[in-house]
């Protein structure tokens, strides 16, 4: 067993974090907000820190799960960071979803200070971080890799290293990519749907078990169709992942033209007071237009 620091306590890396505890690890976490801290120490067990280095001070692996770029290098470089106070040796993943150039300049710091270091963006949502069942898309050396897979393994289903420092983060893109077109054809079906009358239960039964049938269409279409959309991945955060596909895509000359409109689309549900509303809300901005 290991003794780990985990840094973010949001909907994804609470439960994650607790994972670890139950699988025996020695863990400490930090967050911004004590409270959660203090909240999730009484569920699991585990020991709370008053920063990230004193979190990471003396773990063999440090984790981080937060919102974007700039918080991830708050966290790891800033003031009282967990870099500078990681033990020669220790290895840190990056869960946060980010830019493929972070993960450049984290591996750089970490090399220098003879760290190693994995970007490992997950998906899965809310509740496959709940369930244990994540998917982790791993960029790095094998080495490292190998040596932090059993770790993330107590959270997920499905661990795998798909190339060089980076590559996890290019993978979470094209992730993101197909949910967006999916979720968008998904919300035109089941919208055209009621439109025409149709029994949405029993129509989603049929057609998902074609060649229709998806992730989404699953999880997703039901809820759609009752106008439920207080739960899940907020839409706040898939503009900012779309950002970064469409900022990436343009460095390496790759079109997008599907993906740009609907990050447009989700423009229009923030407008419409639905930041935090689920990545399936894409169907609201059709039944205003109606």
């Amino acid at each position: 067993m290991a003794k780990v620091a985990f840094l973010g306590l949001g909907v994804m890396g609470y439960p994650m974090a607790g994972h670890l505890v139950a699988k025996g690890h020695d863990v400490t976490v930090y967050n911004r907000t004590p409270t959660k801290m203090q909240a999730w120490s009484q569920a699991h067990g585990g020991a709370t820190a008053a920063t990230p280095g004193a979190a990471a001070k003396d773990a063999d692996y440090v984790l981080v799960c937060v919102g974007n770029d700039d918080d991830v290098r708050s966290v790891v470089l800033g003031e009282y960071g967990a870099i500078g106070a990681m033990k020669t040796g220790a290895i840190l993943v990056d869960h946060t979803t980010a830019s493929a150039e972070l993960a450049v300049e984290l591996a750089g710091h970490a090399q220098r200070q003879g760290l190693g270091f994995v970007d490992a963006p997950v998906s899965g949502g809310q509740t496959g971080a709940e369930n244990g069942a994540l998917t982790v898309m791993c960029g790095g050396e094998q080495a490292v890799f190998d040596q932090a897979e059993p770790i993330l393994l107590a959270y997920a289903s499905t661990v795998r290293l798909l190339g060089p420092t980076g590559s996890g983060q290019l993978a979470k893109m094209v992730n993101q990519i197909c949910i967006a077109g999916v979720l968008q054809g998904l919300a035109e079906g089941i919208n055209f749907a009621q439109r025409a009358g149709l029994d949405v239960p029993a129509l989603v039964e049929v057609i998902s078990q074609g060649a229709a049938g998806s992730w989404q269409m699953n999880n997703r279409a039901t809820t759609m169709a009752e106008d439920q959309f207080d739960f899940g991945f907020a839409v706040d955060w898939m503009r900012k992942d779309l950002g970064i596909c469409l900022a990436t895509a343009n460095k390496l000359k790759a079109r997008l033209p599907l993906t740009a409109l609907v990050d447009q689309f989700y423009a229009d549900v923030q407008d419409a007071g639905g930041q935090r509303w689920d990545t399936s809300s894409l169907i609201s901005r059709l039944r205003s237009a109606q």
